[in-house]
């Protein structure tokens, strides 16, 4: 398994502050380097791309090339406020506007502990807040405050790139006994055990589980929360070729998600917010 592609910023034997702004693939990075973990954030998405609590493999996949301008694949982008293609646009961007535009950082802090930061995007009548708490877990949360006078549909995910040895070697449990619903076949399903991806996979488990990310040959156990989302998704593509990313790369993530809304949408009312969260900390 080849390193993770934004270790070059680690590698170098000057000290470097906690925080610190860096130009990469024509993107402003925030490099964070903390004595309980390391991580990259991108302005535009506001986007976790890795994360490495210290002593650690990487916890987060991200693809070695980004397109030049669009979405970057990998870490943990924000869907929003669409998950998935626009129910009836076509020609807008899957996923939403936010994992494209530039947000702003409202606050960074350390202690002993880690590291907190908020990202801020304000787009129309939406404020949407992103708080990242890192050290020797990971903790996300999102929140959507929606300030228009009607009401509005809203559907929101956080779609994380888990790093992993190889796809057809990890596990997941916490899904069993679950009545969930499988997107390619069309078709409703149940887990009898332990979740092993053979092949494409898009499957949507209701309610909050959390799930265990078992990888044998990287000896590592990782408890994935979605918090109070309404479904946990389990993605990853196969054989499928993605664009941008090589078949190598592709068999060292999969997506475990935190996602609300994605059927008929939230409707909020003027002043309503809207909240994901998605944590993860190691079992052993």
């Amino acid at each position: 398994m080849p390193e993770h592609p934004l270790h070059r910023f680690f590698c170098a034997q000057r000290p470097r502050p906690t925080f610190e702004w860096e130009r990469y693939q024509q993107r402003d990075v925030l490099i964070i380097d903390h004595p309980r973990c390391q991580a990259v954030f991108s302005r535009q998405g506001a986007q976790l791309l890795h994360f490495q609590p210290a002593g650690e493999r990487p916890w987060l996949w991200c693809a070695e090339q980004w397109p030049e301008v669009g979405a970057i694949r990998g870490g943990v982008p924000v869907c929003w406020p669409w998950y998935g293609r626009h129910p009836s646009e076509d020609l807008w961007p899957a996923h939403g506007w936010a994992r494209l535009l530039d947000w702003k950082l409202i606050d960074s802090s350390e202690d002993e502990e880690g590291v907190s930061l908020k990202w801020r995007l304000d787009l129309c009548d939406w404020q949407v807040d992103l708080h990242a708490r890192l050290g020797s877990r990971m903790e996300l949360s999102l929140s959507t405050e929606h300030q228009d006078s009607e009401p509005c549909q809203l559907s929101h995910a956080l779609l994380a790139y888990w790093r992993i040895s190889d796809v057809s070697e990890i596990a997941l449990s916490g899904l069993e006994d679950i009545d969930g619903y499988d997107r390619l076949s069309r078709q409703a399903c149940r887990e009898h055990g332990a979740l092993k991806l053979k092949g494409s996979c898009q499957k949507v488990y209701p309610g909050t589980p959390r799930v265990q990310l078992h990888d044998p040959a990287w000896q590592r156990e990782l408890c994935i929360d979605t918090g109070d989302s309404d479904d946990t998704v389990v993605w990853h593509p196969g054989n499928r070729p993605l664009m941008g990313v090589s078949g190598r790369e592709s068999q060292g993530f999969v997506c475990v998600e935190a996602a609300s809304g994605s059927d008929a949408g939230l409707s909020l009312a003027p002043g309503q917010r809207a909240h994901l969260r998605l944590q993860a900390h190691r079992l052993n």
